[in-house]
């Protein structure tokens, strides 16, 4: 399959280019890094991106930004921030790459363990985490010709924990490489509409 994986240049989308790599051709996507430049807050640049790859058998996304903040210090720009980006910005693939996707491809989104499980600073998080795991139980019944769409939902990554440690006391971290499997399972599997988790 030729899988276009948006983010490849990060921790868990190196992960997953080495777990689907290694079977299928990879195209890496990313803001600053990879074989195309996209920034999935513009519309513009995410219908450049599919112009460029041509048609593809699956996207797969692992980037998304949101900002962590204290409840009383999110205002509505800083929600703007993460809905702009993770949410928006996955909407956004599906949208423009529907037409670019073989009969039977597959879309494979990211949102994480804090849609269920949240954390002080997190709002924003799991309120965009929750609308991207609507949004792809949503999507699954209309995408036509055949299409499939899931998300994976990680929890913190063992290789994060410097960075994101003190936000996610008391949970135990996920290795990238355990993450990377669902989204092989996402690609490489029949489902459609469900959210793999990795806790």
């Amino acid at each position: 399959m030729k899988i276009l994986i948006i983010g490849a240049g990060g921790t868990l989308g190196q992960a997953v280019v080495n777990e689907l790599g290694a079977r299928h051709e990879i195209v890496r996507a990313g803001r600053t890094h990879g074989d195309v430049r996209v920034d999935l807050r513009d519309a513009a640049s995410v219908t450049a991106m599919f112009r460029d790859v041509g048609e593809l058998d699956a996207v797969v996304c692992t980037a998304g930004k949101v900002p962590f903040a204290p409840l009383a210090e999110l205002s509505e720009a800083r929600y703007l921030e993460g809905l702009q980006d993770k949410l928006l910005g996955q909407v956004r693939l599906v949208e423009a790459g529907t037409p670019r996707l073989r009969d039977g491809g597959s879309f494979t989104l990211i949102t994480g363990i804090l849609t269920e499980q949240p954390i002080v600073a997190g709002a924003c998080a799991s309120m965009v985490n929750g609308a991207v795991e609507a949004f792809v139980r949503a999507a699954a019944i209309e995408l036509p010709r055949g299409l499939r769409i899931n998300a994976v939902s990680p929890n913190v990554l063992v290789e994060s924990m410097e960075g994101y440690g003190p936000f996610f006391r008391g949970f135990e971290p996920v290795p990238a490489a355990r993450a990377a499997l669902a989204f092989s399972r996402s690609v490489e599997g029949r489902q459609t509409g469900q959210v793999y988790k990795v806790w």
